[in-house]
C-alpha cells in the first residue's frame, strides 16, 4: 500500500512500514466483509414488507441508515485511516480513521475520529503529548500512500521513525492545488482547531478568527463531531441546521460533511429561508436597510398580525332553525382567548371557530348538540361574519400592507419617527429586498400556512363523503348476509367503519424542512448578519445551542461592539468566544500587503500570523494584461484554480472563476487577480472587501489597475 517517490526511499525502510501494510490488509479485508454484509441487509431490508404506521416508519430510517454508511464505506477505501498514535507506554499503535472499524473476532482496527480515543492524534503538542510517544499522519494518492510523517513526544520515540517535523504534514497539505471544492483536511486538523471542534454544544460558541485561520474548517468538522457525540442533536431530535453565506459558499463546501459521514445536515443560506428570497434585489437605500436591520421592526410584525385578532367591538344576532342566538362582544372576546399560545394565526383560526360553535351550542338547551353544530357548520352567513372577524392571512400581505398603509405602520411601529414611516413606503410593497426577508420569516412564522383551514375544511369533507359512501356499503353487506351469525353486523362498530376511510387520500401539504425548530444552528461568516436576520435564525433554535463563525475585521459594514455584546443584544445570553490566530492559507507575501489595508479602516483588527511563504511577492501590473497574465499562471500550472475578482466583464472559464468580493467570501483560490481594488469604494466598506478579496490567495495574489 506505500507507493513512495524515489527521493523518499529511506521512508519504505520495511522496519518502518510493514506493521502498516499488515494492519492495511486487515482494513481491506474488513472493509470488503463490511460493505458485502451492509449490501445484504440492506437487501433483505428493501424486500422485506413496508408494513405500516411506526413499523413502516423504522423500516424506511433503517434502510436510509443501512445506505448512508453503504455509501460512506464505498466512498473511500484503505483512505480511509488517517493516522496512527502510539502511547508512551509503547503499547500496541491505534489507527485512527474517518469512521470506527472492526475485524470479524471484534479487533478494533479504526477508531472514529470523533471518539475520546482519537482526541490525541488532534491535540497533542509537544506542550501536552498527552500520553504519546508517537503520531504518524498519512498522504493518500488514489489508494497508495506517498508520504507520511512522524512526530514524537520522547527521546525514546526517536527509534523506528523517518520524518521527525512537526508541522510537515500539514505544511506539505497547505502548498497543494485547490480546486472547486474544499480540499480533505481532516487528517491535518491542528490543536487549536481541535479543542474547538470539541467544545460542548451548550449555549453560543463564536469562533473568530481572521483570514486563513480555518474558521470553515472548524465549523464543519464540528458539526459533523457533534452529531456524533451528542445524542441531544441527532437527526430525530432536530438536528442540525447550517447557514453559510451564499450559494458559491455552500457549493464549495458540499462535500465536507458526506465525507465525514453526515448526509442529514440542513444547509442553506439566510435567502433560502424565505421563498421571496430567491429573487429578493439588494436594499438600494442605506437608510431604509438601516431601519429593516433592527429587532424591533421585526417585532413589529407580531403587533401587525394582533391587529386582526381582535374581537368584534359590536354583536351579532345568529338565527338557527330553533332560535336566534345573540353574540356579545363578551362572546366574541371568548372565542378569540381560545387561541393556544404558539398557535399561528391561521391554524389558531379553528380552535377560535370551535369555542364560537361551542358558545351557541350552550345557547340551544333542549336540542341535541350535535343537530345544533351540524346546523351552524353549514350555515354560509356565520363562517363569513366568523371569517372577516378573523381572517386567513397571508404573510406577504401583512408585510406588504407595512410598506403602503402609513397608518397601519405607525401603528405597529410606534417608535418610528414620521420621516422613517414616509422613508419606509414604497409604490410596489412587494418589490422584496434582502432587508424585508427577516419581516417576511417573522410574518410567515407568526402567521402559519393559510392553506391549513382549507386543507382541514377539504380533508373534513373528504372524511365525511368515504363515511357516507361505506355506510351505505355496509348497509348493503348487511342486509346482503345471510350467515347464522350475522357477523356482517360487527361492521356497525364506530372504529371499523372509521377504519375503512382512505387517510391516505386526504389532502396534505410538503413540510418547510427549514423551518426548524433545530437543535443546534451553525452560522459562517456571522458577523454580516443584521439583528434582524439573527431573529430569523434564534425562530429555529429554542435551544440557543450556536456556533457562531466570523471575522469582525470583516464586517462590511462595521463591528464596533464585541461578540459578546453583539449577540446579547440579540438574545443570546450564554456566550463563550474561541479566538485562532494563525493563518494556514494566506503566504506571508500577501499578509504583508493586506495587513496595512485593512488596518488603515479598522486598526485594532485582529489579523492573524501567516506560518508559510511561498517566495511569491505580490505582482502589480495593468488592468489591460489580464489576459496575458491568467494565460501565463494556466501554462504553468497544470491543476489548480484562479479567480479575478473586480472584473465583472471577465467570464468565468473551468479553471478561473470571475466574482464579486462579496461573492469570494469564505472561498479560496491559488491564483487571485484583483482587478482596480479602489473602485471597490471607501470607508470600512470599501477596506473590507480589498482585504477580503486580497486574502483569498493562498499561493499568489497579482493587482491590476486601469491608471
Amino acid at each position: 500500500m506505500f507507493d513512495l517517490p524515489d527521493e523518499l526511499a529511506a521512508k519504505a525502510d520495511p522496519a518502518l512500514v510493514a506493521r502498516d501494510e499488515r494492519h492495511f490488509a486487515a482494513v481491506g479485508e474488513s472493509l470488503r466483509r463490511s460493505i458485502a454484509e451492509l449490501s445484504d441487509r440492506l437487501d433483505a431490508e428493501r424486500r422485506s414488507p413496508g408494513g405500516t404506521g411506526q413499523a413502516a416508519l423504522d423500516r424506511d430510517l433503517e434502510v436510509h441508515r443501512l445506505t448512508a454508511r453503504l455509501r460512506a464505506l464505498r466512498r473511500f477505501g484503505l483512505d480511509l485511516c488517517l493516522g496512527r498514535i502510539v502511547g508512551a507506554d509503547d503499547g500496541d499503535p491505534v489507527y485512527v480513521g474517518r469512521f470506527g472499524l472492526t475485524d470479524e473476532a471484534g479487533r478494533r482496527l479504526l477508531v472514529d475520529w470523533r471518539s475520546p480515543a482519537a482526541e490525541p492524534f488532534f491535540a497533542a503538542t509537544h506542550a501536552d503529548p498527552m500520553g504519546l510517544a508517537s503520531r504518524r499522519r498519512y498522504r493518500w494518492t488514489r489508494g497508495r500512500v506517498t508520504d507520511y510523517w512522524d512526530e514524537v513526544f520522547t527521546p525514546d520515540a526517536l527509534k523506528g521513525h523517518a520524518a521527525l517535523d512537526d508541522q510537515s504534514a500539514f505544511i506539505a497539505s497547505l502548498g497543494g492545488d485547490r480546486s472547486a471544492r474544499m480540499r480533505d483536511v481532516l487528517g491535518t486538523i491542528q490543536a487549536d482547531q481541535d479543542a474547538i471542534i470539541r467544545a460542548g454544544s451548550a449555549g453560543a460558541l463564536v469562533v473568530d478568527g481572521g483570514p486563513g485561520t480555518g474558521k470553515t474548517v472548524v465549523a464543519l468538522h464540528r458539526t459533523a463531531y457533534l452529531l456524533h457525540s451528542d445524542s441531544r442533536l441527532g437527526h430525530r431530535r432536530g438536528g442540525v441546521l447550517f447557514v453559510g453565506p451564499h450559494e458559491p459558499y455552500l457549493a464549495y463546501v458540499s462535500d465536507v460533511l458526506p465525507s465525514l459521514g453526515e448526509e442529514g445536515v440542513r444547509t442553506c443560506t439566510l435567502r433560502d429561508l424565505v421563498p421571496e428570497g430567491a429573487a429578493a434585489a439588494t436594499e438600494t437605500d442605506a437608510e431604509v436597510a438601516r431601519l429593516k436591520s433592527s429587532a424591533d421592526l421585526v417585532r413589529a410584525v407580531e403587533a401587525a398580525v394582533a391587529f386582526h385578532e381582535q374581537p368584534p367591538a359590536t354583536g351579532t344576532t345568529v338565527e338557527t332553525p330553533w332560535t336566534d342566538v345573540w353574540l356579545s362582544p363578551d362572546d366574541w372576546a371568548e372565542a378569540f382567548e381560545a387561541r393556544e399560545p404558539g398557535t399561528p394565526h391561521n391554524e389558531a383560526q379553528e380552535q377560535v371557530w370551535e369555542q364560537l360553535l361551542t358558545i351557541l351550542v350552550d345557547a340551544h338547551d333542549d336540542v341535541e348538540p350535535d343537530l345544533v353544530r351540524e346546523a351552524l357548520q353549514q350555515d354560509r352567513q356565520l363562517r363569513a361574519t366568523f371569517t372577516r372577524a378573523w381572517p386567513l392571512l397571508e404573510a406577504t400581505d401583512v408585510v406588504a400592507d407595512l410598506w403602503s398603509v402609513p397608518a397601519y405602520l405607525r401603528r405597529c411601529a410606534p417608535e418610528l419617527g414620521a420621516d422613517d414611516v414616509r422613508r419606509l413606503q414604497r409604490p410596489d410593497p412587494r418589490a422584496w429586498t434582502v432587508s424585508d426577508l427577516p419581516l417576511l420569516d417573522a410574518a410567515r412564522q407568526r402567521v402559519g400556512d393559510p392553506e391549513v383551514a382549507r386543507r382541514r375544511r377539504r380533508a373534513e369533507a373528504t372524511v365525511a363523503a368515504e363515511r357516507e359512501r361505506m355506510a351505505g356499503v355496509i348497509d348493503e353487506l348487511i342486509a346482503a348476509d345471510d350467515s347464522e351469525l350475522l357477523l356482517m353486523t360487527t361492521l356497525r362498530h364506530q372504529d371499523l367503519r372509521d377504519a375503512l376511510v382512505d387517510q391516505a387520500a386526504l389532502p396534505t401539504a410538503d413540510p418547510d424542512v427549514l423551518a426548524g425548530p433545530f437543535a443546534h444552528v451553525v452560522v459562517d461568516e456571522a458577523q454580516e448578519l443584521t439583528d434582524a436576520e439573527w431573529q430569523m435564525l434564534l425562530l429555529r433554535c429554542p435551544s440557543r445551542s450556536f456556533t457562531i463563525v466570523g471575522d469582525r475585521a470583516q464586517a462590511r459594514h462595521g463591528f464596533a461592539e464585541s461578540w459578546q455584546e453583539r449577540l446579547e443584544r440579540i438574545g443570546l445570553g450564554r456566550v463563550t468566544v474561541a479566538s485562532l490566530t494563525i493563518n494556514y492559507r494566506t503566504p506571508e507575501e500577501v499578509m504583508a500587503e493586506a495587513e496595512p489595508v485593512i488596518r488603515a479602516a479598522l486598526p485594532d483588527a485582529n489579523v492573524p500570523t501567516s506560518i508559510r511563504s511561498t517566495g511569491l511577492p505580490v505582482v502589480h501590473g495593468r488592468a489591460r494584461d489580464l489576459q496575458s497574465v491568467l494565460d501565463g499562471w494556466l501554462a504553468a500550472h497544470a491543476e489548480g484554480v484562479a479567480c479575478v475578482i473586480g472584473d465583472p466583464t471577465f467570464r468565468t472559464t473551468p479553471r478561473v472563476r470571475s466574482l464579486t468580493p462579496v461573492l469570494a467570501k469564505g472561498l479560496e483560490f491559488d491564483l487571485v487577480v484583483l482587478v482596480d481594488p479602489e473602485r471597490f469604494g471607501g470607508g470600512v466598506e470599501g477596506a473590507v472587501d480589498r482585504y477580503v478579496a486580497m486574502t483569498r490567495a493562498t499561493s499568489q495574489l497579482v493587482v491590476l489597475t486601469s491608471s
